[in-house]
């Protein structure tokens, strides 16, 4: 049976409803989140609860620790001042936000879900096995992250935290990023996530592209006290 995994929410419930439909209508029972509900979209709250009514396993993100445990930053690498800003905006702006029930939740979350389908072990984290942080690019060198997939002991490393799908095999092991649901930089709106379907030894991996209502998630960015920006990348899907 394939497995859905989402990642990357970031307080987007729109995006988040219309992926769980897809993944509905599809069939798929299966599904991991690897990560942060929370940050940069109005909704962490409505986000945090249909997770919870569809128990759906999910890890800690690094937006979630910082805003579980009510940290000063979310451990993001922004690249420059203005980033850096927006970003100090956003996580005051969450904590203030999401209830200390949820937060209680959030600071519960696993680092890690590991699981095994046939002859595969498969392992996901947030950013990477050493770090929550860590973001593992597609353009690391491919000795870098196989050592790292390695190291793990799995053969199939899923993870997020970039916003970028992509599969990357790696001799007999495999790495895969599954996207972001609600806060895309792959260069379109749309929300995006990872089916793996393991059969017969073998792993096909699918990235599903899922149009959704953008244009209301805007709106409530810029109704509420988070920067108008995130509204605006939203539509460019550059993260």
């Amino acid at each position: 049976m394939p497995v859905a995994i989402i990642s990357d929410i970031h307080g987007n419930i729109k995006a988040l409803e219309a992926v769980l439909s897809d993944i509905k209508k599809q069939g798929l029972e299966e599904i991991y989140c690897a990560g942060d509900l929370v940050g940069y979209a109005p909704f962490p709250n409505e986000v945090i609860d249909l997770i919870l009514r569809k128990n759906i396993l999910t890890i800690m993100g690094n937006y979630d620790d910082g805003v579980g445990f009510d940290k000063p930053e979310c451990g993001c690498a922004y690249i420059d001042s203005k980033s850096k800003e927006l970003g100090k905006q956003s996580i005051e702006w969450t904590k203030k936000e999401v209830s200390a029930e949820n937060k209680e939740f959030l600071r519960s979350l696993p680092t890690h879900i590991d699981f095994k389908r046939g002859d595969f072990n498969v392992k996901v984290v947030h950013g990477s096995p050493r770090k929550i942080n860590e973001y593992l690019f597609e353009d690391k060198p491919e000795q870098t992250l196989r050592r790292i997939v390695e190291e793990t002991g799995a053969d199939i490393l899923v993870c997020g935290h970039t916003h970028k799908p992509y599969h990357k095999v790696l001799g007999d092991k495999h790495l895969v990023n599954v996207g972001s649901v609600g806060k895309p930089k792959h260069g379109d709106s749309q929300a995006v996530y990872g089916v793996l379907d393991l059969k017969s030894g073998k792993l096909e991996v699918q990235f599903i592209k899922i149009p959704y209502d953008v244009e209301s998630v805007a709106q409530a960015i810029e109704k509420s006290k988070l920067p108008n920006e995130f509204a605006v990348a939203l539509w460019e899907g550059r993260g």
